[in-house]
């Protein structure tokens, strides 16, 4: 994959605030900020999926008007005909990927929602965790401007990974802060408890392997999922989190 200088850049300034401790709304804020500048992109909106309501909630929007937004969060997001089958794709998609441009423009979605503020070229990115979707960067262009292209997606695809990390590390932070010290985490299996507790020990692979009486490919399959599950990159991170909810002796 070939990028410019600028790119190279503003891929470096974004992977470094998404290693960054931000609130949530913040992550998408700033992303958003910086993809317009590294796609020459217009405009940038982001929303939080609630599968409870079966509805996008939480925007965080640039260059866009607060007013058609409500719109959006009141009626278009329920006769809206592609960001459905946008997310369903769970990889930066094109809009003109799911739907022909003519066609779109023909709805009542792109005539009394998008045309309303200027959107006309779109692409969209999902972040999911353990299958659920938890937010989504949404790019436009305007009308006079080219749509994006395949380079726009191989972009998407390396921010992708870094973004839904961050949202991980904010979920995770705000269930440590509401988590008693002495709970453990819901959601890892005893053996992926017992494996993380060693890690933060700091046992190596190949001595959690011996104490188990595994193989070394089994404990670095409990280690993933356990990466995963809690959102976190590093064995470091990992030792930090369990100590915060374990303290262990």
């Amino acid at each position: 994959m070939y990028l410019t200088a600028a790119e190279s850049r503003a891929l470096s300034r974004l992977f470094g605030l998404l290693a960054e401790d931000m609130a949530e709304r913040e992550v998408r804020e700033r992303v958003g900020c910086g993809l317009l500048d590294m796609l020459r992109a217009d405009y940038f909106a982001s929303y939080v999926w609630d599968d409870s309501t079966s509805r996008f909630g939480s925007p965080v929007s640039i260059n866009m008007n607060y007013d058609t937004l409500g719109t959006y969060e009141a009626y278009y997001q329920f006769r809206d005909p592609i960001t459905s089958r946008l997310q369903a794709r769970r990889v930066p998609t094109l809009v003109t990927q799911i739907m022909p441009q003519q066609e779109l423009m023909r709805t009542e979605f792109f005539n009394d929602f998008l045309a309303r503020d200027g959107l006309h070229w779109g692409v969209n990115a999902y972040s999911y965790a353990n299958g659920i979707n938890i937010g989504d960067l949404r790019i436009w262009r305007g009308r006079t401007r080219e749509n994006f292209d395949g380079h726009t997606l191989e972009l998407l695809r390396l921010i992708e990974p870094a973004f839904t990390g961050a949202l991980q590390r904010v979920a995770l932070r705000t269930r440590l802060a509401c988590t008693p010290a002495d709970m453990p985490p819901e959601t890892l299996s005893p053996r992926e408890l017992e494996v993380a507790r060693m890690i933060s020990r700091g046992l190596t692979d190949k001595e959690i392997a011996r104490c188990l009486s595994v193989e070394l490919s089994t404990v670095r399959t409990y280690l993933k999922r356990t990466f995963v599950k809690l959102g976190v990159h590093r064995r470091g991170e990992l030792a930090a989190v369990i100590g915060r909810l374990q303290r262990i002796d």
